[in-house]
């Protein structure tokens, strides 16, 4: 990639990093359901604009119905889920546990659309979610204030962008970016619109919860979705897959320095073998025994 591109592609970890951060002040005096719609809600004011002046939104009616239903799955569930995870565990597990969606894709794209990954990219996913448990399992903790539920939550996410992943690929296929990102915001926002509603916090929050609902909203969701869908048309999708591993650097980083939040053995550990799995399963890596035929992509 370019100077160019690689700042951009730099950037986006940086936007996606800071999200956790961002859900997690929101969350706090929102309520994980209204930080997520307020999120959705927010991204499409600000990506609405730039996609009628793209000239896309016939595009955009064309396919309502696909691009909404996939809001639900690819941002108001996962959105939804993370805000309720980051109120009993760090950003930076969460960040780690997000970096499992390739690995849920893949298997997800194995069983529904019949997209066997190869020999190398299969012990990529045997891998990554050996690091899965090796994260979780200190955190197994299912009582009252335990953080057993956050962690699924988190796994439960990924799950849900593996299988939108799934759905925009069988559905949505030679739809423009531009348009399935827009609409699938505003599926979102139509969808967490009642919640939003009925858990609105009975105090009004303050600026920092206010300031980091707007921040998610347009810079970790709106132009960060722009930008990921520019890297993919310049740089190919392959190479823009990869951010996928310097997103929980930031988010690390970010809790860290700005939250305190601490940066354990078990955190680095299970963080480095799920990477590895992801990066063996997204083809970004080769096994050193694999079959040399196609890989598919998840």
């Amino acid at each position: 990639m370019s100077a160019a591109l690689t700042a951009e592609f730099v950037l986006l970890a940086a936007l996606w990093g800071s999200s956790f951060l961002f859900m997690l002040l929101g969350a706090a005096e929102f309520g994980p359901w209204a930080t997520a719609g307020l999120r959705v809600a927010v991204a499409s004011a600000a990506l609405l604009p730039v996609l009628v002046a793209a000239g896309h939104w016939p595009t955009l009616r064309r396919h309502a119905r696909a691009i909404l239903l996939i809001g639900l799955v690819n941002s108001a569930i996962p959105f939804a889920l993370y805000a309720y995870a980051l109120l009993t565990i760090s950003t930076g597990v969460s960040a780690i546990l997000n970096a499992t969606t390739p690995l849920f894709g893949a298997l997800v794209a194995w069983a529904w659309l019949k997209d066997a990954p190869g020999r190398s990219r299969a012990v990529g996913l045997g891998i990554g979610f050996a690091g899965v448990v090796l994260l979780s399992w200190p955190k197994a903790d299912f009582s009252a204030g335990g953080t057993g539920w956050a962690v699924l939550a988190c796994l439960g996410a990924a799950l849900s962008y593996g299988v939108a992943a799934s759905c925009t690929k069988r559905y949505l296929t030679g739809v423009h970016p531009l348009a399935t990102a827009t609409g699938s915001q505003i599926g979102a926002t139509l969808g967490l619109a009642l919640p939003t509603v009925w858990f609105w916090p009975s105090q009004n929050p303050g600026p920092l919860a206010w300031g980091s609902i707007l921040a998610v909203g347009v810079l970790c969701t709106a132009l960060a979705y722009i930008l990921y869908f520019r890297l993919i048309e310049k740089a190919g999708p392959s190479k823009t897959l990869t951010v996928t591993f310097l997103i929980p650097v930031f988010a690390i980083g970010y809790g860290a320095v700005l939250l305190g939040e601490p940066i354990t053995g078990p955190m680095v550990a299970g963080g480095a073998v799920i990477l590895a799995g992801v990066a063996l399963a997204t083809g970004w890596a080769r096994w050193p025994r694999s079959d040399n035929g196609a890989q598919s992509r998840p």
